[in-house]
């Protein structure tokens, strides 16, 4: 007879109907996606902005895929993480899936980049993360146990392990915080594992959104030559990754950081404009 363990069908391996998941910036880019992919596969979602508008058009877009509710909170401010940890315990009671994509960039020359920039991009990427987890820690322990833990995915970067060239500015802080961000996904990883909690990495290459229009428009066709695939990534391959982070078969999946770029962080690239 077979046991549960070896029951390998897809359902069983990936589905996450009946879950509940937090996804900070959620209303647009990649976390309007990985929102919209988690709503398909059945789960309850929060998603989080610092504009309202924007949680109310993200609603509009995703209201018609699932359970989902929005509150707008900027989670670099002390009070609006509280708040949105108010609204996460009252709506779900515990939590499943922490999602930590907000995040900010900036760039800009060495001997021009500000202080309030460089401390901005920080907060965002990596300081906020850190608050929000360590609040949302009982929530997320609530929902755990051996066989299903509790899940924390951190949006990293590429550029948190290469140093990024393409796009011709420097972008210091971005890249600094999101490598940080990986070495603290891990240490949440050896921290929480215990109280059955895994933390991850997702490292997005280049994606279509707001953050890359401007390389897009000007560089991608350097883009596509710096990445062995040729291409930019599609929003079903971020999706697919978080979705296995959060599923059955990701459970023991734990203090990894997952390059999804196309091979572009591990390649030198053609890069004849650098000659």
């Amino acid at each position: 007879m077979e046991s549960a363990s070896e029951n390998f069908a897809i359902d069983r391996l990936f589905g996450l109907s009946g879950k509940t998941a937090l996804v900070t910036g959620g209303t647009s880019g990649l976390g309007l996606h990985m929102a919209k992919g988690l709503l398909q596969n059945g789960v309850k979602v929060m998603i989080a902005s610092r504009s309202e508008d924007k949680c109310a058009q993200a609603l509009e877009t995703l209201t018609p895929f699932g359970d989902i509710d929005a509150v707008a909170a900027d989670v670099t401010k002390q009070e609006a993480r509280a708040k949105l940890i108010t609204a996460v315990e009252a709506r779900f009671g515990s939590l499943d899936i922490l999602v930590n994509n907000a995040g900010a960039n900036w760039g800009a020359p060495l001997k021009e980049y500000p202080d309030a920039g460089f401390a901005k991009v920080m907060d965002t990427n990596l300081n906020a993360v850190f608050a929000l987890t360590r609040d949302l820690v009982p929530a997320l322990a609530r929902a755990a146990t051996t066989d299903s833990p509790s899940r924390i995915v951190n949006i990293g970067s590429m550029d948190g392990i290469h140093v990024p060239i393409v796009q011709r500015v420097p972008t210091f802080a971005y890249s600094a915080s999101k490598a940080a961000l990986h070495h603290l996904t891990k240490a949440l990883a050896v921290e929480l594992g215990a109280q059955h909690i895994t933390a991850n990495a997702i490292a997005p290459g280049f994606f279509e959104s707001k953050m890359t229009d401007h390389v897009f428009e000007h560089y991608l066709s350097d883009i596509e030559d710096d990445c062995p695939l040729h291409r930019v990534g599609r929003p079903e391959e971020i999706v697919g990754i978080l979705v296995y982070l959060a599923s059955r078969a990701g459970s023991y999946t734990n203090g990894t950081v997952i390059p999804v770029d196309g091979g572009t962080s591990i390649s030198k690239g053609k890069r004849e404009w650098t000659l």
